[in-house]
């Protein structure tokens, strides 16, 4: 046989690496693009989640700035010439006595035809409510009715029509007529309307509504608000009856024990702030 020649293998030349380094480094990339295992309840055992590398969210929303905050102010509304040159004869800080106060009106009502005499009182609470029957009239003629089946008519017709009127001022009833005017207290409740013995609309007879002055007012205060609103007369009366009738209604509201403010104006005149004793 011939001659065996072992030959040993060095280094490989020129720093190249082996197949079984190559593979390593492979397997070493590999594990550290994989995703690393993260237990969640819920998810089975060896189950992966990708990491995903989220891009920063860039804020869209507009940041308001101090004035777009701000709520609008209201507009005033314009006041025309005649307005501006009359109110400037009355002086706010002042609190006027009844008489003053009615003077000063009939020289600040700036309208061409015979204004009203109107008293808005402010009082300290909501639902307080008051019959009153002024010594003078008014200067607005009010129809009473007694409730009658002609009386139900009507206000079933109202019930079915929007938007109708009724055509009373006042409206009394007898005891016997109460359950039929019932159904209609949404009707007639929030205009005052409703007979109660209260207000003295509640009658016996025939006899005890023609005792019923027409010169009678119910006062009430706003459904949501403590405010009443009535009127005393008109402009072109005698200044005794204005007065009678407005010191009437503060008096059926005990005065200042009940009224925080009084003010009282013309149909188109400033306001003119009342001493309510």
């Amino acid at each position: 046989m011939g001659k065996t020649k072992t030959a040993f293998i060095g280094e490989i030349q020129g720093g190249e690496k082996s197949s079984l380094d190559k593979l390593k480094e492979k397997r070493e990339r590999q594990a550290k693009e994989r995703p690393e295992k993260v237990h969640i309840a819920g998810l089975k055992g060896g189950q992966r989640i990708k990491m995903i590398e989220s891009e920063e969210v860039k804020e869209d929303t507009k940041i308001l700035s101090e004035k777009d905050t701000k709520q609008k102010p209201k507009k005033q509304k314009a006041r025309g010439k005649k307005y501006q040159s009359v109110k400037a004869k009355i002086d706010k800080s002042k609190i006027y006595s009844l008489p003053e106060a009615l003077k000063l009106v009939k020289e600040t009502s700036y309208s061409k035809f015979d204004g009203t005499m109107e008293l808005h009182l402010v009082v300290k609470k909501t639902g307080i409510s008051a019959q009153v029957t002024l010594p003078y009239s008014t200067g607005k003629t009010k129809k009473v009715e007694i409730a009658s089946d002609t009386t139900i008519k009507k206000l079933e017709n109202l019930s079915a029509q929007a938007g109708g009127k009724i055509d009373f001022d006042i409206l009394l009833a007898a005891p016997e007529m109460m359950p039929k005017l019932i159904p209609f207290a949404k009707i007639l409740g929030p205009k005052g309307l409703m007979p109660n013995p209260k207000n003295g609309t509640l009658i016996k007879s025939a006899k005890e509504a023609e005792k019923f002055s027409g010169n009678t007012v119910n006062l009430k205060t706003e459904k949501e608000a403590p405010l009443i609103h009535t009127v005393i007369g008109k402009v072109s009366q005698k200044d005794e009856e204005l007065i009678k009738n407005a010191e009437s209604i503060l008096g059926s509201l005990s005065g200042s024990k009940q009224i925080v403010k009084a003010y009282i104006k013309a149909t188109m005149s400033p306001a003119i702030r009342l001493k309510v004793l």
